[in-house]
């Protein structure tokens, strides 16, 4: 007889290291401009707006190959598509070297955007096929601890790089983008020859546990037989609302991420101590992924759990604009990095409960792909308004209504569905 936990656990260490290596350099890729910026902008004279738009022109053309991207994935495999993203994108995040203006700025942030879409919707797509629902939001939060992680080692890794100003004639926001490149780039070629698409072709399971996994997946995914299409996905009004839920979450996280070193800057710290600091919230953000995941799977109230962080994130953010000592500011921020992320477990295992099959891929990345439209809007937003008022606060007050309000929506998504695995049953809710 196959014990269950000890194949879950046997797929969820080959894949789910790596799977979170590879989000964390995503993610470091993405945001590392924050730290760059620290010096970038004046080296080629950058205003606050002109930065903003810059770091969120990442995200239109993300915005748009997402479902793409997602749609070829499931029908190519994630092995070779995966691997082809990380490769794209560290080759264009190396050309960041080359930025010399306004305009290569935008372009190259464009082109990066264009190379890494379909990545998170991609591995989350790929975790659905692998791991049975009941543990969907425990992996899922272990995955999405990628994100804070890569700022926690990220931030003061990036405050140190950037200490190689003037080595071999480069600046140090070169340095920072030159050697935050080269490891995505080899991962890309890991990923190739250790992931495997689907349980039916696992040879380093033993041929009961393949078997076993095969029909646990079939008996989760017979709605996929039924005729969902991908572009189910595009028009259900459930697929677009949890987009809009979590276009507020985004919007939260990119508009503090992008500007949080240039916040703490303002302390009058030096840039590795800009770093250190700055990656203190993500500290909280590991506790609270891993918290809100535990009590969503606990509970099996995905929706409750998932609102919950964000309001309580929201607030926090509203609470921060009352308080100029930069102590008691970090403090309040250091709570909301606690609550800013925890949605991400129980919010990602909520698209399975409305579609299956290759619809279930696309409403994936659709809901990705509304959620990273935050990504422009947020640091434009707050960029735009810091130029317009020379202060944060009324930006990060502006984030944290948004995040409120559009969290709302998810009380009145309707994902009841009943699941069923080794002849139990369980209501969702």
């Amino acid at each position: 007889m196959v014990q269950e936990k000890f194949v879950i656990g046997k797929v969820a260490r080959r894949f789910v290291p790596l799977l979170i290596t590879a989000a964390f350099l995503a993610y470091l890729d993405r945001v590392n401009v924050s730290f760059a910026a620290i010096t970038l902008n004046r080296d080629i004279g950058l205003s606050a707006a002109a930065y903003g738009f810059g770091a969120g022109v990442f995200f239109l053309p993300y915005v748009l190959f997402e479902v793409p991207s997602n749609v070829i994935l499931e029908r190519v495999g994630a092995r070779r598509w995966l691997s082809r993203i990380m490769l794209s994108w560290g080759l264009v995040s190396l050309c960041m070297v080359f930025v010399r203006g306004e305009y290569s700025f935008y372009a190259v942030r464009a082109l990066l955007g264009f190379a890494e879409a379909g990545l998170y919707p991609g591995v989350v797509f790929f975790l659905t096929t692998w791991f049975p629902s009941s543990y969907r939001a425990r992996i899922g939060g272990l995955f999405w601890l990628s994100i804070p992680l890569s700022t926690v080692i990220g931030a003061p890794v990036s405050g140190l790089i950037l200490g190689l100003d003037g080595v071999l004639g480069l600046r140090g926001w070169m340095w920072l983008f030159v050697l935050e490149a080269l490891p995505t780039l080899i991962l890309a070629f890991v990923l190739l020859r250790v992931l495997t698409d689907r349980p039916s072709e696992a040879a380093w399971l033993s041929a009961e546990e393949r078997e076993w996994l095969v029909k646990r997946m079939a008996a989760e995914q017979t709605d996929a037989a039924h005729g969902h299409a991908p572009l189910d996905a595009l028009r259900n009004p459930r697929v677009l609302a949890l987009g809009l839920v979590c276009f507020g979450a985004v919007i939260i996280n990119y508009g503090l991420s992008f500007f949080l070193p240039q916040i703490v800057k303002g302390f009058g710290l030096s840039n590795t101590m800009v770093g250190m600091v700055s990656a203190l919230p993500y500290v909280a953000a590991l506790f609270g992924i891993m918290t809100f995941g535990f009590i969503s799977d606990a509970t099996q109230n995905r929706r409750g759990c998932a609102g919950a962080a964000i309001v309580l994130c929201a607030a926090c953010l509203a609470v921060s604009t009352l308080f100029d000592a930069p102590v008691a500011k970090m403090a309040i921020l250091v709570v909301a990095g606690f609550f800013m992320f925890g949605y991400l477990p129980a919010f990602w295992a909520l698209p399975e409960r409305i579609l299956q099959g290759p619809a279930l891929a696309a409403a994936i990345a659709t809901i990705n792909s509304i959620a990273n439209i935050a990504g422009f809007t947020g640091p434009y937003l707050m960029g735009y308004l810091y130029q317009q008022t020379g202060s944060y606060r009324i930006g990060l007050l502006a984030l944290a209504v948004i995040g409120a309000a559009l969290s709302l929506l998810l009380f009145g998504i309707r994902t009841r569905r009943v699941e069923v695995w080794d002849g139990r049953e369980a209501r969702a809710r």
